[in-house]
């Protein structure tokens, strides 16, 4: 009975739970409140938002600079390759979630385009327009620049300073803004209540979240399946290898405390066996095939259903390569790469108020399913990479000889 208790109290440090138990306690209380409670709520969440994106540009722009500036202290090849497998992958599953969000959008009945209609504002907006040269893509752009820069140069000072410029901005995201999640969602809760949203996501979303769970699932047999090749008895047992660390996931709802039981799997699915220390942390919170999938597969449908018509190609072509240079920058942001992701939503796709409380709402609802698709694609890919980098060494010695 005590290690049930202790059990519950420990559960209720990790941050899901925490807004999970918020958003109950608001909609039970809901009613009662007076409506500049709803308002006082929602404007902490557009405060939030506005500052965030105007942070963007700084924080991609040292975390990129930092990660490609620490590549000199590994094998170049080995980091070359690792870092253009994990953006292929990356990018693979953004285009896999929109062929099957069209998929989906086809079999699921259309509703009408969404249009709200209420009076329910923020009490004060921030007044604060960025200029166009300060955005996330310009701060991707800076980024890899200064990284491929100080990678090659002795010059400490500047290394020194994008460390510390990093440290400094995953300190803000990690200690501040994301303990400040619980409170971000709940004002867009708030919002979601009073115009009646909610009965919009539950209408139209509850099936096809039935039919992403179906997609992830199908997306992880096909990247077991390629570093099993064509042995059901390998494919079988190498994802039963990695069910441990899923689990684990599953339960956690954090990738990184299931890192000893991914290196574990990934390990005994490898030829060398050591190469999965190599490669599970370095990717951990950068190669993440379920989160890729589902927020660009969410973000296809509310796009659809907000505007009445899919997103065309061109626009999904630079929204997914930001995308993809995105999710390198939400590496140290622990509990908190949706902050990094919002700016790109809103950017590169339009979303308002209403598609950002909807995304952020899914989100907390299919956060652990999330993280364990994360972690079992990464054991999967690992081997998968085994390949590609066996491969490259027997080019790369021929090329020598």
């Amino acid at each position: 009975m005590n290690d049930v208790f202790f059990k519950g109290v420990r559960s209720l440090k990790q941050r899901s739970v925490q807004t999970l138990l918020i958003l109950a306690i608001y909609v039970l209380i809901a009613n009662y409140l007076p409506l500049v409670v709803h308002q006082l709520l929602y404007t902490a969440s557009l405060l939030i938002k506005d500052i965030l994106i105007w942070m963007m540009p700084l924080t991609v722009g040292f975390f990129i600079a930092n990660a490609v500036m620490s590549f000199e202290k590994r094998a170049p090849l080995f980091i070359f390759l690792l870092v253009l497998f994990e953006a292929f992958s990356n990018l693979s599953s953004v285009w896999y979630a929109f062929a099957t969000a069209n998929f989906a959008a086809e079999l699921v009945p259309s509703c009408d385009t969404l249009a709200l209609e209420s009076n329910f504002n923020s009490l004060w907006r921030l007044q604060l327009t960025s200029p166009a040269w300060w955005s996330a893509s310009k701060g991707s752009i800076v980024g890899l620049l200064l990284g491929c820069v100080t990678a090659f140069s002795k010059e400490t000072f500047l290394k020194r300073g994008i460390k510390q410029g990093k440290e400094v901005m995953e300190w803000i995201l990690t200690k501040v803004f994301a303990r400040l999640i619980p409170l971000f969602v709940l004002g867009f809760a708030a919002h979601m209540y009073q115009t009646k949203l909610l009965d919009h996501v539950v209408a139209h979303y509850a099936v096809l979240v039935l039919w992403l769970t179906a997609f992830l699932f199908l997306y992880l047999i096909f990247l077991f399946a390629l570093g099993a090749g064509a042995s059901f008895r390998s494919l079988f047992l190498s994802i039963k290898n990695l069910l441990p660390a899923g689990g684990v996931a599953l339960l956690s709802g954090c990738s990184l405390s299931t890192m000893p039981w991914t290196i574990e799997g990934a390990a005994k699915n490898l030829q060398n066996p050591g190469l999965a220390k190599a490669i599970i942390p370095a990717t951990t919170n950068i190669q993440q095939i379920g989160d890729c999938i589902t927020q660009t597969f969410l973000c296809f449908l509310i796009y659809r259903h907000f505007y009445g018509h899919n997103p065309d190609v061109m626009t999904w072509l630079n929204f997914s390569i930001i995308f993809v240079l995105a999710r390198f920058a939400t590496a140290a942001v622990l509990g908190g790469a949706i902050f990094v992701m919002l700016p790109v939503y809103e950017t590169y796709l339009s979303f308002n108020a209403e598609m950002i409380a909807i995304i952020l709402t899914l989100n907390v609802i299919l956060d652990p399913l999330i993280t364990s698709c994360n972690v079992m694609a990464n054991g999967a890919l690992c081997r998968v990479f085994e390949r590609v980098w066996s491969s490259a060494q027997t080019v790369f010695a021929f090329s020598r000889s």
